[in-house]
């Protein structure tokens, strides 16, 4: 028995500084990673009510949102390893060389990556909006992290990656409110200039679309080879820009053909010269 309590004294004397030093360590690491936990929680909440009021596209505040707690969480892990007692620098270096490994493999998405979170914060153009761009125009039907998905006007789906879409040209047609729109055509030259100008300029002037402010007008542009061409230049809204663009055109079509006026059309004169033998 006396063995027993000498032994039990023993491990109680060997063990209980320990417990002492460790459990403290371990308690405080616990109540750091609860109260961490919770903070990260409240951040989330806070930068999510901060994206919320700028109106942050919902696809960029989910993932920002994700990916910052992550980031936060695993930070906060590694903070309270190392509270423990646990080694930390070859557990990062590890981490370290992984995340060198994968960037490497994954390069060509992690510039769409980069890409996309460009578009989503700069926001050169947002859904429901016309562009035109790396070869292709269609309307912006959804912004993704690694790509942009575009409607053509004959209803295709075309996908272009963000990283190239990012670095280059982009042509909004949707963004100003307003449009010029250019009416380019070509009279004979033995036509009545005037005429063909007035007739232009009370088109424009009846169209409810076109605005006064720019003013509508018509210049001369150029003289052709086989035509005077003439430009009837107005502003309309954005939306009407189309419509304003095709019907004025048949319209002028039908005014020229009424007042003689004639549209000319490329022609080329053959002089033959018969040779006597």
């Amino acid at each position: 028995m006396d063995e027993v309590m000498n032994t039990l004294r023993g491990l109680e004397e060997a063990w209980l500084p320990l417990l002492i030093e460790y459990g403290s360590k371990l308690a405080l690491a616990l109540l750091t990673l609860l109260v961490g936990w919770w903070l990260i929680g409240r951040l989330m909440k806070a930068m999510n009510g901060v994206m919320s009021k700028r109106n942050v596209e919902p696809t960029l505040h989910g993932f920002i949102g994700s990916l910052a707690s992550i980031a936060l969480k695993v930070l906060l892990l590694i903070s309270v390893a190392g509270m423990v007692g646990i080694e930390t620098t070859s557990f990062i270096a590890v981490l370290g060389a992984a995340g060198l490994a994968v960037g490497l493999a994954l390069q060509g998405s992690l510039a769409n990556f980069a890409g996309g979170a460009l578009i989503l914060f700069l926001r050169p153009f947002r859904a429901g909006e016309y562009i035109e761009a790396q070869g292709v125009s269609g309307t912006v039907d959804s912004i993704q992290i690694f790509n942009t998905v575009l409607k053509t006007p004959d209803n295709k789906t075309v996908i272009v990656p963000n990283g190239s879409l990012s670095n280059g040209n982009i042509i909004n047609y949707s963004r100003q409110a307003t449009r010029r729109v250019d009416l380019n055509i070509g009279i004979d030259y033995s036509d009545d200039l005037k005429l063909a100008k007035d007739i232009l300029m009370g088109l424009a002037q009846g169209d409810s679309r076109v605005l006064k402010d720019p003013e509508p007008v018509v210049w001369l542009v150029s003289l052709g080879d086989n035509s005077v061409n003439l430009s009837l230049r107005i502003w309309t809204k954005t939306d009407d820009y189309w419509g304003v663009f095709f019907e004025l055109q048949e319209k002028a079509k039908l005014e020229f053909d009424a007042a003689g006026i004639s549209i000319p059309f490329p022609q080329r004169t053959v002089h033959l010269v018969q040779q006597s033998t």
